[in-house]
């Protein structure tokens, strides 16, 4: 019981909790209990399916979620950063700040005032370094302890019993280490009464993302058998370009040509749009209050700046003049993006000009926070908090909203939950 109490001492709480009133210990929020509680009065529908989102991160899952109608209970992660994210969106829910191989599934429970089996969705994004392809073959080991956190994320599932369990990774834990932890997430499951893991590679590109991400997601239901991924929304067409017309993949203009023009430094937070949405990507990711946040432009030093200006759109490390190339660069590196095409995998270097193709296709500099998140599928009603490169690995290491968000819709549809 000490490693429980300790552990709760970290934990932060919501400014309202499901179904009960506002409590005055949490006045010193940034909010007042007016706003938060208009916010949940418009937000959370008590008739709405509940989830609970754990390795939350900064929300990616719990957003897409959300869009689909589930009411959020609360989110669980050991990164205090990400969760100020998390609870900056999410101000009805449980914002818990606790390791979670040191809290019982039962104390998570009695927290939220919730009984095993009443959950909807009990879904999580396990961190996956010991599966990633970014960490080099001769590295990646079964028993790296982040792999470990899968077996966490399964204990929680057999104690909660939720009606619908989802699980993203890395796509590499499919196949892993000879499908072992794959092997083992169905067999523990099948054991807690979950007869069919659905275990299925999906691209979020094909969805109505604008960027190339290929994702692992395990899903099962209670009782069920069956259950099918959500068919593909968007394709490329025979160019290679792309364009969200008829169904074409989204590019990246397409995502972020409404945003202001910024030299690198520049930016004021809040500020106006551009110009009106000129796709209807940009017109559902728009905020309806007008203003756009967290679009302001890291300052690049004077040689990173160099070697961008260097460069056209399209163009990357291995286009530099000599003089300008970095010893043992990539070529991925100092990549500059094109309007037309559809970005790669967005991570937590995306700060970064050297690690990878962030550099935006128009002005001289590296993407915004706020680009940055439109591309990972985030509404511009989506606040982050932190450093510009916290916020740039809560991004990062997100999984894209509107990806979860046909994921449950399908899962709605199968189940009618």
């Amino acid at each position: 019981m000490q490693d429980s109490q300790r552990y709760a001492e970290q934990m932060y709480f919501p400014t309202l909790s499901v179904g009960d009133e506002l409590d005055d210990a949490v006045a010193g929020n940034d909010a007042s209990a007016e706003t938060l509680a208009a916010v949940n009065a418009s937000s959370c529908d008590a008739s709405n399916a509940t989830a609970i989102d754990l390795f939350c991160g900064c929300g990616g899952i719990s957003a897409g979620l959300r869009r689909a109608g589930f009411q959020i209970l609360a989110g669980a992660d050991i990164e205090s950063k990400s969760l100020a994210t998390f609870q900056r969106n999410f101000p009805a829910a449980y914002a818990l700040h606790l390791d979670l191989t040191q809290w019982t599934p039962a104390e998570t429970l009695a927290t939220l005032n919730v009984e095993p089996g009443e959950i909807d969705v009990l879904a999580g994004g396990p961190p996956c370094q010991g599966f990633s392809k970014n960490v080099p073959r001769s590295l990646r080991s079964a028993d790296d302890a982040n792999n470990l956190l899968v077996r966490t994320f399964l204990s929680y599932c057999e104690y909660i019993k939720p009606k619908v369990i989802l699980m993203e990774n890395v796509a590499e834990m499919k196949n892993g280490f000879s499908g072992q932890f794959s092997d083992e997430i169905t067999r523990r499951l099948a054991n807690a009464g979950y007869p069919d893991v659905a275990k299925i590679i999906l691209n979020a590109a094909e969805y109505g993302v604008p960027q190339r991400r290929r994702r692992a997601f395990f899903i099962a239901a209670r009782g069920v058998s069956g259950l099918r991924a959500p068919m593909p929304t968007y394709s490329n067409d025979w160019t290679g370009k792309a364009s969200n017309g008829n169904g074409k993949f989204v590019s990246v203009w397409d995502a972020i040509g409404d945003l202001p023009s910024l030299q690198h430094g520049e930016g004021e937070d809040p500020c106006d749009y551009a110009c009106d949405a000129f796709t209807p990507y940009q017109a559902s990711m728009r905020n309806p209050s007008g203003s756009v946040r967290n679009h302001t432009a890291r300052h690049l030093k004077p040689t990173q700046y160099a070697r961008l200006a260097a460069l056209r759109p399209g163009q990357g490390h291995k286009d530099l003049p000599s003089e300008l190339q970095v010893r043992g660069g990539y070529s991925g590196a100092y990549g500059r993006l094109t309007k037309d095409m559809v970005a790669p995998t967005i991570t937590r270097w995306v700060f970064h000009p050297g690690s990878g193709r962030w550099g935006h296709p128009v002005d001289t500099r590296t993407l915004t926070i706020r680009e940055a998140a439109r591309i990972q599928g985030f509404s511009d009603d989506y606040e982050f908090t932190g450093s510009f490169v916290q916020q740039s690995g809560q991004i990062g290491n997100a999984v894209p909203p509107l990806l979860i968000e046909q994921i449950a819709k399908s899962l709605r549809m199968q189940l009618g939950i």
